[in-house]
């Protein structure tokens, strides 16, 4: 059996506007009986609200379809680093889901973790607490890598500068668990009840969502409708499996076709 993991911004949708095609995707995975999970890296909002913004949309998925940075960097904490301390850099809903997961978070002297996600509410108060934590001698996780987010119309600053900041002023490397990283597409492989040889990966971006495929030797579909264009691809490194407009085109072209099985 084979199962998607399947990006979000770029890939089925636009900030609100889904990209044409995209619902009846989903729709037809579900007739299919094939197992699929959102996976992103923005970890700007917890997994409910995700799940809301593609229900609104139309894609009536449940919060555990979608897997997030957050998500995959709590059960990295949970597995490798039980029982310590963490102050997180965090909108309030995904403090919030950090704390509920059952992580012993921070509240006075220095944290064994400094978390870093993509935090839209960061201040100076923040930046200076987790810079101190550090030189203190707190471990640096992050949640991604992504230097920029895609808006409806543009891009947005995400954590990438962030984390060069604080690698640049503490000396301390961060471990960073999402996309590249081959972790997030284990544990949606884990999720769909399948192996990681199985999943499909599904994305528009050549730095997070195909080379994540690529480095757990599984396959991947690029699609043109968001970040990477043609003359993008071509100067690229990065090997995709396959090459498609956009999701509209992956039940005919690779799913029907048989060309994924």
């Amino acid at each position: 059996m084979i199962g998607f993991a399947i990006d979000m911004d770029g890939t089925v949708y636009h900030g609100e506007r889904p990209i044409p095609g995209a619902r009846e995707f989903i729709a037809g995975l579900r007739e299919r009986g094939i197992p699929f999970r959102f996976v992103t890296n923005n970890s700007s909002h917890n997994r409910q609200f995700y799940a809301d913004r593609l229900d609104r949309m139309g894609f009536g998925v449940t919060p555990d379809e979608v897997l997030t940075s957050t998500v995959a960097t709590v059960r990295f904490i949970k597995d490798n680093r039980g029982g310590r301390s963490v102050y997180a850099m965090a909108t309030p809903d995904v403090k919030a889901e950090i704390a509920e997961s059952g992580i012993r978070m921070a509240s006075e002297g220095r944290p064994d973790i400094v978390l870093l996600t993509f935090d839209t509410t960061i201040d100076y108060g923040k930046i200076n607490r987790g810079y101190h934590y550090l030189l203190q001698g707190s471990e640096f996780i992050a949640t991604h890598p992504d230097d920029v987010c895609p808006t409806e119309d543009s891009y947005d600053i995400d954590i990438g500068p962030f984390i060069r900041m604080f690698e640049s002023m503490t000396g301390r490397e961060a471990t960073v668990v999402g996309k590249p990283n081959r972790l997030m597409l284990e544990m949606a492989a884990a999720e769909m009840g399948i192996g990681p040889e199985d999943v499909v990966m599904v994305g528009d971006r050549l730095s997070t969502d195909i080379r994540m495929a690529a480095d757990a030797g599984t396959r991947s579909i690029l699609v043109l409708s968001g970040e990477t264009d043609l003359e993008l691809l071509r100067r690229s490194d990065i090997r995709p499996t396959f090459v498609t407009g956009s999701v509209a085109d992956i039940l005919t072209e690779f799913v029907d076709s048989r060309k994924l099985f």
